[in-house]
């Protein structure tokens, strides 16, 4: 078993950012993609300094185009299924690697509680998030799912460019944010929603349990994140957050000594939520990358830790 650098497990925006960085910089780096990309289902990668409205295997085929210039860098696509101690990493293709330093980059994967016909949509007509959609819904009908304070919130936002209806789904909204929302502009449904109908993945209506069907074509609805089957943060010990994302400080180091992470899957811990951005990700597994370079560099000459946490 040959040992490398870094072993990064991820093969997205997060891991093939940090694999760059690490490449680079002459480290030897394994990256292993089990090709779950979160953002496969959109048509295009949005908010992105030149690359907005490129689609994610493409940004993804440039990325590791570009990584082919820097030898020190391998990419293989497998799953890790165990990490022993050591940072000895199992790969379901029934091999082995070691790595001085592990860096996690596996991304996040989403849950659509509903309604039904909304994972048909997703990434087409159904989104999550106005920053990477919001621009191509404008002046178009589109519709808000939910009633609490976040989802008014982003009704109200909507409306400043798009036809927004919020369908509360029966969800209790304060008196208060119902008439913001009305002297706004903003539509109220409060039926029971039975289904988003569609034709070639595209939203053509909202159908309730009992009232006029509502004319949309796209609808922002509840996601809610999850990580990948494989809890690779819990096998290694390190410190999570109730939603399951990895703590981690502003360079990506974790909890336990060696083990980094980046992308969706981390985030510190005056972040809420997991930023989710494709170029927030990316971001971040240039700073973990130049970090555990940077750790490498004091292991190996006797140097003192680099930003050393404190207390």
């Amino acid at each position: 078993m040959s040992t490398n650098d870094v072993v990064i497990i991820g093969g997205g925006p997060a891991g093939l950012a940090a694999a760059l960085t690490l490449g680079r910089a002459h480290r030897r780096v394994l990256l292993l993609d089990a090709g779950h990309g979160r953002n496969a289902p959109a048509e295009a990668v949005h908010n992105f300094l030149t690359r907005d409205g490129t689609p994610p295997a493409a940004l993804r085929e440039l990325a590791r185009e570009e990584l082919s210039a820097y030898p020190s860098v391998e990419i293989r696509e497998e799953t890790v299924i165990d990490v022993r101690p050591g940072f000895r990493v199992e790969l379901s293709g029934g091999g082995t690697a070691g790595a001085r330093r592990l860096l996690l980059a596996t991304g996040l994967s989403d849950d659509l509680p509903g309604p039904p016909g909304a994972e048909a949509l997703w990434g087409r007509s159904a989104f999550h998030c106005p920053y990477c959609h919001g621009w191509e819904v404008t002046g178009r009908p589109v519709a808000v799912i939910g009633a609490s304070p976040a989802r008014v919130r982003l009704a109200l936002q909507l409306s400043r460019f798009a036809d927004v209806a919020l369908c509360t789904g029966r969800e209790p909204l304060d008196p208060a944010s119902r008439a913001k929302l009305l002297a706004h502009g903003v539509t109220v449904r409060d039926e029971r929603i039975a289904r988003l109908e569609a034709t070639g993945g595209q939203l053509e209506r909202i159908v309730f349990e009992d009232g006029p069907p509502l004319p949309r074509q796209a609808v922002f609805v509840v996601n809610v994140a999850r990580r990948h089957e494989t809890d690779l943060a819990a096998l290694l010990g390190c410190a999570t957050f109730t939603d399951g994302c990895v703590e981690v400080n502003e360079f990506g180091r974790t909890s336990v000594p060696g083990v980094y992470a980046a992308g969706d899957t981390a985030r510190r811990a005056t972040v809420p939520v997991p930023l989710a951005a494709v170029i927030a990700a990316a971001a971040s597994g240039t700073v973990a990358g130049a970090a555990i370079d940077q750790d490498l560099l004091s292991a190996d000459f006797g140097l003192p830790a680099f930003a050393a946490p404190k207390g």
